[in-house]
């Protein structure tokens, strides 16, 4: 069977419309490639809209304020996307004049593209013999030929990225990257794959083998290590609060947070009420405290959870500059402080 020619033209007759697909504009591109690392299509779907509505061109994002464009990406996650994306947008318009690489090694230069993006970009915009290897790609290959290696390992990478070359339709490129990718997302998923109307049934080594569930392998990573986060949500008698802006090498830098303490476990309001009137914010001040959630909401990072507690802490007035509370929704801020401003609606 041709791999190749059967998966382009499952692809012809499947494939979804969407708005990415009817342009080979390298910045449309870029953009939703960024968009779409580690997010399903449905969740980024209105963000891409979003982000070609307020930034047309290259030179429209590059002119922005990072502020705006962190608040605009706000619920996608992983935000050292976003500050990325702002980074490049500006070397493409002030550098290069707006003019985006036109070959895979040209695009790697790109702060915040790697080879997946850059291989994606490279052969729909501008044709290159460039696979990609993505989830979808690991899970299609790996099912098909049935490989075991790894995919989280340096021999995993090479190995699906030297079979998806040799396989990739060298005449028509972007067609077979759209479409394994396409497939992956949709046919052969992770869970409950439609191996019934398959097109490669016959021939994949997984359904034969009845190994479907076990493909594709991946080592298991580290366990995840536990934080307790409390934020402070202050509430003046003039109806303001307080935001800090995070600074650091975090995943959350530049965005916006209440003030936090963080402690080695989950505190009751007893064990608490020191650390509060120990704060510098706090201290010399009347005050009264409640917990918001009693429960700790648990916030999934890739190597951190985040155990998290809303403490509604009342005074009279602030002891720093603080903002209204109308305005807390004007902020960038992480999903999870978005989540509770939203809960506590202010």
């Amino acid at each position: 069977m041709n791999f190749s020619k059967t998966i382009t033209i499952w692809y012809s007759t499947n494939k979804r419309k969407l708005p990415w697909r009817e342009t080979k504009n390298p910045y449309y591109i870029w953009l939703s490639e960024i968009i779409l690392q580690q997010t399903q299509v449905k969740q980024g779907l209105p963000y891409y809209e979003a982000f070609v509505a307020q930034y047309p061109s290259v030179f429209d994002l590059a002119s922005a304020e990072e502020s705006e464009v962190l608040k605009l990406w706000q619920g996608l996650g992983y935000y050292s996307r976003a500050r990325n994306l702002h980074a490049t947008s500006k070397y493409v318009a002030n550098e290069l004049d707006g003019v985006f690489p036109d070959t895979y090694k040209g695009l790697l230069k790109l702060k915040g593209v790697g080879d997946y993006t850059a291989s994606a970009i490279a052969s729909i915009s501008f044709g290159e013999a460039a696979a990609v290897v993505d989830g979808n790609v690991y899970r299609v290959l790996s099912r098909y030929f049935g490989i075991d290696t790894p995919i989280n390992t340096s021999q995993g990478a090479k190995e699906f990225k030297a079979l998806a070359q040799e396989l990739i339709d060298k005449k028509n490129p972007a067609e077979f990257n759209q479409a394994i990718m396409e497939f992956g997302a949709t046919q052969c998923k992770p869970k409950n794959p439609d191996c019934d109307s398959c097109p490669f049934q016959n021939s994949c080594v997984a359904f034969s083998s009845n190994r479907i569930d076990k493909l594709p392998v991946k080592n298991k990573s580290a366990k995840a290590k536990k934080q307790y986060f409390n934020f402070l949500v202050f509430v003046s008698d003039d109806g303001k609060t307080i935001l800090q802006k995070r600074v650091g090498k975090g995943i959350w830098r530049n965005l916006y947070q209440f003030p936090l303490v963080e402690t080695i476990k989950n505190y009751d309001a007893t064990a608490f009420k020191p650390l509060i009137e120990s704060h510098d914010l706090v201290k010399g001040s009347d005050f009264t405290f409640t917990l918001y959630n009693k429960d700790c909401v648990v916030h999934k990072l890739s190597h951190r959870h985040l155990y998290t507690k809303f403490w509604i802490v009342n005074v009279e007035k602030l002891s720093e500059p603080g903002i209204p509370v109308s305005e807390v929704r004007d902020y960038a801020v992480p999903v999870l402080i978005d989540n509770f401003i939203e809960s506590f609606n202010f």
